[in-house]
């Protein structure tokens, strides 16, 4: 074992409180998405604390890149159970998480009380706002994801099933079709990654074992329980349980999954679902609080607050049950090219998902008119030319939509 590794493994241990001081900062801070929240905890948990070495936070985020689930949050639980075990973990997590969930939890209360009417100007601004932001986030996913001619096959294949059946079966279809594609005809396109895992992190295999049975157990039943039970908690329980198991790539993944989920279910209307994606790209911290939006309009025992808490955790538990039982295995998984292979598959047909949804729902309900496209054109270029932050994009078109639209 190297000095590095021995240092970064009989590291001090810190505090709880020391874990939810550091990530409450960033949970208030964080814009820019889930790259710049990595390079966020970098600075800040590398370069300026020295918590891990460069080689130990590169093995995390290669972990969490490899599994399904928002990458900056996990890599964030990663380094708060690195710090002070499971309780760092649950700090840093909420820490990171909770200022963007109750601006937006307010945003749906606010929503709730005025109502989105469809032809509201500040609405229709938001809505050509996240057709900007997703098509942005398909362009830059292409690049990363489905730059060969393999790998665009098979995203322009997944696009077409969700397309022409659009269902949360056809969604988790074009994953398990992309990653057994990629499986057996992307095997030579996967580079090995580099470095050593130094992770340091107090997993036992039994413990990872539990956790890894936990997911699947949750996976499986929670839709019978659902069927069952016919309780709205245990809906909302499955259906984000499900839409946070299933996420490669990306927080903007995760919309058509939830669409799906919600619209599609009627629970919630496409103008208030387009609101609120468009309001999680002007708050700090992980998209996936969109979740909680989503909850509060999903009320459980007439309570917006717990439908918001349940769907929150129900969609970030898949990915903290996923770290954990992944830790102690990842130097033998990150080396298998065949998992590799399966992972990139996977991507590419998220690729295509998301293009999907770029057109319905976001583009087919975000562009009525040539006002809105106007908007969202100009939205666009502001993302992709002259690399303005997301906030800024959509506080401005939602203004530009109450001014002019």
């Amino acid at each position: 074992m190297s000095k590095e590794s021995a240092a970064a493994t009989t590291a001090v241990r810190g505090s709880t409180g020391e874990v939810f001081g550091a990530f409450l900062l960033l949970g208030l801070t964080s814009f820019g998405g889930p790259v710049a929240h990595l390079g966020y905890f970098r600075d800040a948990f590398v370069v300026r604390r020295g918590w891990l070495t460069e080689s130990a936070y590169a093995d995390l985020v290669a972990l969490c890149q490899f599994l399904p689930g928002p990458a900056s949050s996990q890599v964030g639980m990663a380094i708060g159970l690195r710090r002070a075990g499971y309780a760092g973990m649950v700090a840093a997590w909420t820490a990171f998480t909770l200022p963007s969930a109750v601006l937006l939890v307010a945003f749906a209360l606010g929503v709730q009380a005025v109502g989105a009417q469809p032809g509201a100007g500040w609405l229709l601004g938001l809505k050509a706002a996240a057709v900007a932001v997703v098509a942005h986030a398909v362009v830059g996913m292409a690049r990363s994801l489905a730059s060969g001619k393999r790998q665009a096959a098979i995203a322009v294949a997944a696009l077409v099933l969700v397309l022409l059946l659009p269902s949360a079966l056809s969604q988790v279809a074009a994953i398990l079709v992309g990653g057994a594609l990629g499986l057996f005809w992307l095997r030579a396109t996967a580079p090995a990654p580099d470095g050593a895992d130094e992770d340091g992190v107090p997993v036992g295999r039994a413990t990872a074992l539990v956790c890894l049975g936990v997911f699947a157990v949750l996976l499986a039943g929670m839709p019978v329980l659902a069927a069952l039970t016919a309780h709205p908690a245990a809906g909302l329980v499955d259906g984000f349980y499900r839409a946070g198991s299933l996420v490669f790539g990306g927080g903007h993944v995760v919309l058509p999954l939830l669409e799906t989920e919600v619209v599609g279910s009627g629970a919630v209307d496409h103008e208030s679902f387009l609101a609120g994606y468009g309001a999680a790209q002007a708050v700090p911290g992980p998209l996936f609080t969109f979740s909680a939006y989503l909850g509060a309009l999903m009320p459980v025992a007439g309570s917006s607050p717990l439908g918001a808490a349940i769907a929150l955790v129900s969609i970030f538990l898949p990915s903290a049950l996923l770290v954990v039982g992944a830790l102690p295995f990842w130097e033998r998984l990150r080396t298998a090219p065949r998992a590799r292979s399966a992972v990139a598959g996977a991507g590419a047909a998220v690729v295509g998902i998301l293009a999907a949804a770029l057109y319905d729902p976001v583009f087919v309900q975000g562009v009525v008119s040539p006002g809105t496209m106007a908007v969202a054109a100009v939205a666009f270029v502001a993302l992709a030319v002259w690399r303005l932050p997301a906030w800024a994009v959509v506080l401005a078109s939602s203004a530009a939509g109450f001014l002019l639209l």
